[in-house]
Protein backbone atom coordinates (compact mmCIF):
# COMPACT_ATOMS: atom_id res chain seq x y z
CA UNK A 1 0.00 0.00 0.00
CA UNK A 2 2.53 2.53 0.94
CA UNK A 3 4.60 1.61 -2.27
CA UNK A 4 1.52 2.17 -4.70
CA UNK A 5 1.00 5.80 -2.71
CA UNK A 6 4.49 6.47 -2.99
CA UNK A 7 3.98 5.73 -6.69
CA UNK A 8 1.13 8.06 -7.27
CA UNK A 9 2.96 10.84 -5.22
CA UNK A 10 6.05 10.53 -7.94
CA UNK A 11 3.37 10.53 -10.80
CA UNK A 12 1.71 14.06 -9.33
CA UNK A 13 5.22 15.39 -8.73
CA UNK A 14 6.46 14.72 -12.36
CA UNK A 15 3.20 16.46 -13.47
CA UNK A 16 3.97 19.31 -11.62
CA UNK A 17 7.52 19.09 -12.40
CA UNK A 18 6.46 19.46 -16.02
CA UNK A 19 4.41 22.56 -15.35
CA UNK A 20 6.18 24.30 -13.14
CA UNK A 21 8.98 24.17 -16.03
CA UNK A 22 7.34 25.18 -18.63
CA UNK A 23 6.38 28.50 -16.79
CA UNK A 24 10.11 28.82 -15.74
CA UNK A 25 11.70 28.62 -19.36
CA UNK A 26 8.62 31.30 -20.38
CA UNK A 27 9.78 33.76 -17.85
CA UNK A 28 13.22 32.89 -18.76
CA UNK A 29 12.45 33.89 -22.22
CA UNK A 30 10.63 37.19 -20.82
CA UNK A 31 13.96 38.08 -18.52
CA UNK A 32 16.05 37.40 -22.04
CA UNK A 33 14.13 39.60 -23.79
CA UNK A 34 13.89 42.53 -21.23
CA UNK A 35 17.37 41.98 -20.63
CA UNK A 36 18.06 42.91 -24.35
CA UNK A 37 14.72 45.81 -24.54
CA UNK A 38 14.37 47.28 -21.21
CA UNK A 39 16.08 49.73 -19.70
CA UNK A 40 14.46 49.58 -16.34
CA UNK A 41 16.09 47.68 -13.54
CA UNK A 42 13.11 47.23 -11.29
CA UNK A 43 10.96 45.32 -13.77
CA UNK A 44 14.12 43.26 -15.03
CA UNK A 45 14.87 42.04 -11.49
CA UNK A 46 11.61 40.91 -10.89
CA UNK A 47 11.57 38.95 -13.68
CA UNK A 48 14.44 37.35 -12.82
CA UNK A 49 12.82 36.60 -9.32
CA UNK A 50 10.05 35.18 -11.06
CA UNK A 51 12.26 32.79 -12.94
CA UNK A 52 13.95 31.60 -10.22
CA UNK A 53 11.20 30.80 -8.19
CA UNK A 54 9.76 28.82 -10.77
CA UNK A 55 12.68 27.11 -11.35
CA UNK A 56 12.96 26.44 -7.66
CA UNK A 57 9.55 24.95 -7.61
CA UNK A 58 10.29 22.87 -10.65
CA UNK A 59 13.83 21.39 -9.12
CA UNK A 60 11.30 20.64 -5.68
CA UNK A 61 8.76 18.75 -7.70
CA UNK A 62 11.51 16.70 -9.63
CA UNK A 63 13.66 15.82 -6.38
CA UNK A 64 10.34 14.29 -4.82
CA UNK A 65 9.21 12.62 -7.74
CA UNK A 66 12.61 11.07 -7.98
CA UNK A 67 12.43 10.51 -4.60
CA UNK A 68 8.59 9.17 -4.30
CA UNK A 69 9.28 6.65 -7.30
CA UNK A 70 12.64 5.00 -5.72
CA UNK A 71 10.51 4.65 -2.53
CA UNK A 72 8.16 2.54 -4.68
CA UNK A 73 10.72 0.55 -6.21
CA UNK A 74 13.45 0.04 -4.30
CA UNK A 75 11.35 0.38 -0.65
CA UNK A 76 11.70 2.49 2.21
CA UNK A 77 15.31 2.63 2.45
CA UNK A 78 16.57 3.56 -0.43
CA UNK A 79 13.57 6.64 -0.56
CA UNK A 80 14.80 7.78 2.51
CA UNK A 81 18.23 8.29 1.38
CA UNK A 82 16.60 9.74 -1.69
CA UNK A 83 14.82 12.25 0.40
CA UNK A 84 17.71 13.45 1.53
CA UNK A 85 18.72 15.05 -2.09
CA UNK A 86 15.45 17.59 -0.93
CA UNK A 87 18.67 19.10 0.85
CA UNK A 88 19.34 20.73 -2.92
CA UNK A 89 15.97 22.76 -3.26
CA UNK A 90 16.26 23.64 0.57
CA UNK A 91 20.00 24.92 -0.34
CA UNK A 92 18.46 26.86 -3.29
CA UNK A 93 15.73 28.38 -0.70
CA UNK A 94 18.65 29.66 1.60
CA UNK A 95 20.79 31.09 -0.88
CA UNK A 96 18.62 33.27 -2.48
CA UNK A 97 15.95 33.76 0.32
CA UNK A 98 17.11 37.32 1.23
CA UNK A 99 16.81 38.01 -2.67
CA UNK A 100 13.28 36.79 -2.81
CA UNK A 101 11.91 38.64 0.23
CA UNK A 102 13.87 41.87 -1.38
CA UNK A 103 11.82 41.34 -4.61
CA UNK A 104 8.82 40.36 -2.88
CA UNK A 105 9.09 44.02 -1.26
CA UNK A 106 9.87 45.84 -4.65
CA UNK A 107 7.11 44.10 -6.47
CA UNK A 108 4.70 45.33 -3.35
CA UNK A 109 6.23 48.89 -3.68
CA UNK A 110 5.59 49.00 -7.75
CA UNK A 111 2.34 47.45 -7.17
CA UNK A 112 1.31 50.68 -4.50
CA UNK A 113 2.79 53.01 -7.10
CA UNK A 114 0.62 51.31 -10.26
CA UNK A 115 -2.29 51.68 -7.66
CA UNK A 116 -1.72 55.06 -7.11
CA UNK A 117 -1.14 55.87 -10.86
CA UNK A 118 -4.63 54.25 -11.60
CA UNK A 119 -6.29 56.04 -8.81
CA UNK A 120 -4.96 59.27 -10.71
CA UNK A 121 -6.24 58.57 -13.90
CA UNK A 122 -9.66 57.42 -12.74
CA UNK A 123 -9.90 60.83 -11.01
CA UNK A 124 -8.31 62.54 -14.31
CA UNK A 125 -11.07 60.50 -16.08
CA UNK A 126 -14.06 61.84 -13.27
CA UNK A 127 -12.92 65.31 -13.43
CA UNK A 128 -14.37 65.94 -17.05
CA UNK A 129 -17.39 64.29 -15.34
CA UNK A 130 -17.70 66.33 -12.75
CA UNK A 131 -17.01 69.50 -14.26
CA UNK A 132 -19.58 68.64 -17.32
CA UNK A 133 -22.48 68.33 -14.12
CA UNK A 134 -21.53 71.74 -12.58
CA UNK A 135 -21.27 73.59 -16.00
CA UNK A 136 -24.28 71.89 -17.40
CA UNK A 137 -26.03 69.22 -15.16
CA UNK A 138 -28.94 66.05 -15.71
CA UNK A 139 -30.82 67.24 -13.38
CA UNK A 140 -32.66 70.62 -12.87
CA UNK A 141 -35.48 71.68 -10.18
CA UNK A 142 -38.86 71.87 -11.29
CA UNK A 143 -39.90 75.45 -12.41
CA UNK A 144 -44.24 75.67 -12.33
CA UNK A 145 -45.49 76.99 -15.22
CA UNK A 146 -42.90 76.40 -17.77
CA UNK A 147 -41.02 72.92 -19.11
CA UNK A 148 -37.49 72.79 -19.49
CA UNK A 149 -35.46 70.50 -21.90
CA UNK A 150 -31.64 70.05 -22.10
CA UNK A 151 -29.02 68.01 -24.02
CA UNK A 152 -25.34 68.37 -23.26
CA UNK A 153 -22.70 66.44 -25.34
CA UNK A 154 -18.99 66.53 -24.32
CA UNK A 155 -16.84 66.72 -27.41
CA UNK A 156 -13.11 65.28 -28.43
CA UNK A 157 -11.54 67.46 -25.26
CA UNK A 158 -11.01 66.35 -21.47
CA UNK A 159 -12.66 69.90 -19.92
CA UNK A 160 -15.59 71.37 -21.40
CA UNK A 161 -16.38 75.08 -22.11
CA UNK A 162 -19.86 74.79 -23.47
CA UNK A 163 -22.33 75.56 -20.14
CA UNK A 164 -26.00 76.24 -19.54
CA UNK A 165 -28.28 77.86 -16.55
CA UNK A 166 -31.79 77.80 -15.49
CA UNK A 167 -32.94 79.57 -12.25
CA UNK A 168 -35.42 81.93 -11.14
CA UNK A 169 -33.29 85.41 -10.16
CA UNK A 170 -36.91 86.76 -8.62
CA UNK A 171 -40.21 84.62 -7.94
CA UNK A 172 -41.77 86.37 -10.89
CA UNK A 173 -38.89 85.57 -13.30
CA UNK A 174 -36.81 82.94 -14.75
CA UNK A 175 -33.34 83.51 -16.56
CA UNK A 176 -32.12 80.90 -19.39
CA UNK A 177 -28.66 81.01 -20.41
CA UNK A 178 -26.47 78.89 -22.50
CA UNK A 179 -22.86 80.01 -23.71
CA UNK A 180 -19.75 78.95 -24.83
CA UNK A 181 -15.92 79.32 -23.93
CA UNK A 182 -13.52 79.60 -27.04
CA UNK A 183 -11.02 76.41 -26.61
CA UNK A 184 -10.80 72.99 -24.50
CA UNK A 185 -9.01 72.22 -21.47
CA UNK A 186 -8.80 73.09 -18.42
CA UNK A 187 -8.55 77.01 -18.31
CA UNK A 188 -12.01 77.22 -20.84
CA UNK A 189 -13.87 75.64 -17.90
CA UNK A 190 -12.61 77.64 -15.47
CA UNK A 191 -14.29 80.34 -17.24
CA UNK A 192 -17.27 78.49 -17.93
CA UNK A 193 -17.66 78.11 -14.44
CA UNK A 194 -17.03 81.74 -12.88
CA UNK A 195 -18.80 83.35 -16.15
CA UNK A 196 -21.94 80.96 -15.07
CA UNK A 197 -22.16 81.58 -11.70
CA UNK A 198 -20.81 85.59 -12.15
CA UNK A 199 -24.01 85.81 -14.08
CA UNK A 200 -26.64 84.43 -11.41
CA UNK A 201 -25.04 87.36 -9.07
CA UNK A 202 -25.79 89.83 -11.53
CA UNK A 203 -29.52 88.86 -13.16
CA UNK A 204 -30.60 88.83 -9.73
CA UNK A 205 -29.13 92.94 -9.24
CA UNK A 206 -30.06 93.85 -12.74
CA UNK A 207 -33.69 93.25 -14.39
CA UNK A 208 -32.24 93.98 -18.03
CA UNK A 209 -30.32 90.98 -19.33
CA UNK A 210 -28.10 93.64 -21.23
CA UNK A 211 -26.76 95.58 -18.08
CA UNK A 212 -26.14 91.97 -16.95
CA UNK A 213 -23.90 90.78 -19.50
CA UNK A 214 -21.94 94.61 -19.29
CA UNK A 215 -21.14 93.95 -15.87
CA UNK A 216 -20.19 90.37 -16.65
CA UNK A 217 -17.97 91.57 -19.23
CA UNK A 218 -16.13 93.86 -17.23
CA UNK A 219 -15.49 91.51 -14.48
CA UNK A 220 -14.56 88.75 -16.69
CA UNK A 221 -11.80 91.14 -18.68
CA UNK A 222 -10.57 92.04 -15.63
CA UNK A 223 -9.03 89.01 -15.33
CA UNK A 224 -6.64 89.43 -18.21
CA UNK A 225 -6.94 86.64 -19.78
CA UNK A 226 -6.46 88.46 -23.41
CA UNK A 227 -6.73 85.11 -25.67
CA UNK A 228 -10.39 83.86 -24.33
CA UNK A 229 -13.72 84.87 -25.22
CA UNK A 230 -17.24 83.96 -24.58
CA UNK A 231 -20.25 83.84 -26.57
CA UNK A 232 -23.75 83.83 -24.48
CA UNK A 233 -27.05 84.55 -24.90
CA UNK A 234 -29.72 85.25 -22.06
CA UNK A 235 -33.48 84.88 -21.87
CA UNK A 236 -35.56 86.26 -19.31
CA UNK A 237 -39.18 84.72 -19.23
CA UNK A 238 -41.18 87.43 -16.34
CA UNK A 239 -44.38 86.06 -15.89
CA UNK A 240 -45.87 88.91 -14.03
CA UNK A 241 -45.16 91.77 -16.91
CA UNK A 242 -46.23 89.11 -19.57
CA UNK A 243 -42.73 89.50 -21.36
CA UNK A 244 -39.36 87.93 -22.81
CA UNK A 245 -36.43 89.56 -22.93
CA UNK A 246 -33.50 88.47 -24.22
CA UNK A 247 -29.41 89.92 -24.89
CA UNK A 248 -26.88 88.49 -26.99
CA UNK A 249 -23.16 88.46 -26.79
CA UNK A 250 -22.04 87.35 -30.20
CA UNK A 251 -24.35 83.96 -29.22
CA UNK A 252 -25.59 82.00 -32.38
CA UNK A 253 -29.17 82.76 -32.76
CA UNK A 254 -31.77 81.58 -30.53
CA UNK A 255 -35.36 80.54 -32.01
CA UNK A 256 -38.61 81.45 -30.65
CA UNK A 257 -41.99 80.02 -31.32
CA UNK A 258 -44.15 82.89 -30.86
CA UNK A 259 -47.55 83.88 -32.64
CA UNK A 260 -47.12 80.44 -35.05
CA UNK A 261 -44.20 81.58 -36.03
CA UNK A 262 -40.38 80.92 -35.80
CA UNK A 263 -38.27 83.66 -35.08
CA UNK A 264 -34.65 84.26 -34.73
CA UNK A 265 -32.87 85.98 -31.20
CA UNK A 266 -29.72 87.20 -32.79
CA UNK A 267 -26.88 89.06 -30.85
CA UNK A 268 -27.64 92.19 -29.20
CA UNK A 269 -24.07 92.98 -29.15
CA UNK A 270 -20.15 91.56 -28.92
CA UNK A 271 -18.09 88.44 -27.84
CA UNK A 272 -17.43 89.00 -23.96
CA UNK A 273 -13.69 89.65 -22.98
CA UNK A 274 -13.20 91.31 -26.36
CA UNK A 275 -13.58 94.52 -25.14
CA UNK A 276 -14.31 95.66 -21.26
CA UNK A 277 -16.52 98.71 -22.12
CA UNK A 278 -17.96 96.84 -24.82
CA UNK A 279 -22.21 97.93 -24.76
CA UNK A 280 -24.94 95.48 -24.91
CA UNK A 281 -28.72 95.91 -25.91
CA UNK A 282 -32.03 94.08 -25.11
CA UNK A 283 -35.18 93.23 -26.69
CA UNK A 284 -38.56 92.82 -25.34
CA UNK A 285 -40.82 90.50 -26.87
CA UNK A 286 -44.47 89.68 -25.26
CA UNK A 287 -44.46 86.39 -23.67
CA UNK A 288 -47.71 83.93 -24.18
CA UNK A 289 -48.60 80.62 -22.87
CA UNK A 290 -47.06 78.13 -25.28
CA UNK A 291 -44.50 79.95 -26.68
CA UNK A 292 -41.06 78.45 -26.94
CA UNK A 293 -37.55 79.37 -27.28
CA UNK A 294 -34.82 76.99 -28.43
CA UNK A 295 -31.63 77.85 -27.33
CA UNK A 296 -28.07 76.09 -28.26
CA UNK A 297 -23.94 76.23 -28.63
CA UNK A 298 -22.57 76.65 -32.11
CA UNK A 299 -21.33 72.48 -31.68
CA UNK A 300 -24.43 72.07 -32.25
CA UNK A 301 -24.56 74.56 -35.55
CA UNK A 302 -21.22 73.90 -37.37
CA UNK A 303 -21.75 69.73 -37.36
CA UNK A 304 -20.32 69.30 -40.68
CA UNK A 305 -21.30 66.68 -43.30
CA UNK A 306 -18.34 67.10 -46.00
CA UNK A 307 -17.87 70.80 -46.74
CA UNK A 308 -21.93 70.92 -45.78
CA UNK A 309 -22.78 72.80 -41.95
CA UNK A 310 -25.95 71.50 -39.76
CA UNK A 311 -26.07 75.09 -39.67
CA UNK A 312 -29.18 77.37 -38.22
CA UNK A 313 -31.80 76.71 -40.72
CA UNK A 314 -31.91 72.84 -39.92
CA UNK A 315 -32.52 74.12 -36.67
CA UNK A 316 -35.32 76.74 -36.90
CA UNK A 317 -37.02 73.50 -39.30
CA UNK A 318 -37.26 71.22 -36.05
CA UNK A 319 -38.92 73.79 -34.75
CA UNK A 320 -41.51 75.10 -37.42
CA UNK A 321 -42.61 70.92 -38.33
CA UNK A 322 -43.22 70.62 -34.35
CA UNK A 323 -43.67 73.62 -32.63
CA UNK A 324 -46.14 71.67 -29.77
CA UNK A 325 -42.84 68.76 -28.97
CA UNK A 326 -42.08 68.45 -25.98
CA UNK A 327 -38.69 70.92 -25.13
CA UNK A 328 -36.97 67.66 -23.93
CA UNK A 329 -37.80 65.56 -27.11
CA UNK A 330 -37.21 68.63 -29.11
CA UNK A 331 -33.77 68.83 -28.18
CA UNK A 332 -32.65 65.07 -28.32
CA UNK A 333 -34.20 64.98 -31.70
CA UNK A 334 -31.83 67.72 -32.71
CA UNK A 335 -28.93 65.93 -31.85
CA UNK A 336 -30.21 62.55 -33.14
CA UNK A 337 -30.61 64.62 -36.27
CA UNK A 338 -27.13 66.03 -36.13
CA UNK A 339 -25.69 62.64 -35.58
CA UNK A 340 -27.25 61.58 -38.40
CA UNK A 341 -25.66 64.32 -40.83
CA UNK A 342 -22.54 64.49 -39.40
CA UNK A 343 -20.00 62.53 -41.67
CA UNK A 344 -17.83 61.77 -38.83
CA UNK A 345 -17.93 61.70 -35.10
CA UNK A 346 -19.12 65.41 -33.12
CA UNK A 347 -15.86 66.59 -31.86
CA UNK A 348 -17.27 69.55 -30.49
CA UNK A 349 -19.21 70.41 -27.56
CA UNK A 350 -23.08 70.57 -27.88
CA UNK A 351 -25.30 72.10 -24.93
CA UNK A 352 -28.97 73.00 -26.19
CA UNK A 353 -32.09 73.95 -23.67
CA UNK A 354 -35.44 74.49 -24.68
CA UNK A 355 -38.35 76.49 -22.72
CA UNK A 356 -41.95 76.55 -22.72
CA UNK A 357 -43.99 78.85 -21.29
CA UNK A 358 -47.13 76.20 -20.27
Amino acid sequence: MDQLLLGLVSLGSIVAAAVWGRSARYREKLYQRLQRESGDADLKALALSDFRKDLHTTILYAVLALAAGAGAVAGRSAGAILLAVMLVPIAISLVFGRNFVNEARLEHSRSELERRAQEVLVQEDLAPRRWAARLAPEELPDFPGFEVGRVYQAGAGLMAGDFYDVFRPADTRLAAVIGDVAGQGIEPAITAFQAKYLLRVFLRQYRDPAQALEELNRQMSAMGRGEEFISLCVVLFDTQAGTLRYASAGHPAAWLWHEREVRPLRATGPLLMLDPAATFISREIPLEPNDLCLLYTDGLSEVRSGSQLFGEERIANALRRDPGVSPDVLCKSLLEAARDFSSGPINDDVAILAIRRA
